[in-house]
């Protein structure tokens, strides 16, 4: 299998499915795709007809979009069990990827991932606050129902953890204020040993997008 990504500074898409991988034990390749490069449209379309990044390979197999690798890998490694196993567990994981795949448009474009940088805003508008105190909401749903069964929204981890992955990152770069569990899930997940070899490899990229970051010093 081989995985294609853009930088794992921003590119929050990639890291669901780098993490999933990760997480579920499963050996893969990786090709980076910096957002800087000129031919990077070109070399992605090489790949998948979207000219997007995640890409994931596997033989003569092609799947892009974060969501639909997602369920592929959980097809392929049945045994990994990375959705719930309870039919509502499982149904309730697939709503809140799918609304954290489809919304969250002010969360995303306000706060986007910016791993290795520390940007605290303090206050926030009010469209953006809504979208944070969903995700609190869905959060604290899933930990109610299911957080005896183990530190992850599900218990143990699942693809939604991978798919709220880059939340965690936002949350921590600009500094939100978190009720007490939803700070431990945060902590929970910044502890994977994946999710720091993720960050380490982030702050190691030193390629800043000029676009998003215009006081960066560019390459």
């Amino acid at each position: 299998m081989k995985l294609v990504i853009g930088n794992k500074n921003y590119s929050s898409w990639s890291l669901r499915a780098w993490l999933l991988l990760r997480e579920a034990g499963v050996p893969f390749e990786e090709e980076i795709l910096g957002f800087n490069e000129p031919d990077f449209a070109e070399r992605a379309r090489r790949y998948s007809p979207a000219g997007r990044v995640p890409v994931l390979c596997d033989g003569n197999i092609v799947v892009w979009d974060s969501l639909a690798i997602a369920e592929y890998i959980a097809e392929k490694f049945p045994e990994k069990k990375l959705w719930p196993e309870a039919h509502a567990a499982r149904a309730l994981a697939r709503s809140i990827c799918a609304e954290m795949h489809a919304g969250f448009a002010h969360l995303r474009n306000r706060l986007p991932m910016n791993c290795e940088a520390s940007l605290p805003i303090g206050m926030f508008e009010v469209a953006v606050q809504r979208d944070i105190d969903r995700v609190l909401e869905i959060w604290g749903d899933a930990r109610a129902r299911h957080g005896s069964e183990g530190p992850f929204l599900f218990g143990r981890f699942t693809v939604a953890d991978a798919y709220f992955a880059p939340v965690v990152w936002r949350f921590t770069t600009y500094d939100v204020p978190l009720p007490t569990p939803a700070r431990a899930y945060v902590e929970t997940m910044r502890g994977l040993a994946s999710m720091k070899d993720w960050l380490a490899s982030a702050r190691a990229e030193k390629d800043f997008v000029a676009a998003d970051e215009p006081y960066r010093r560019h390459r």
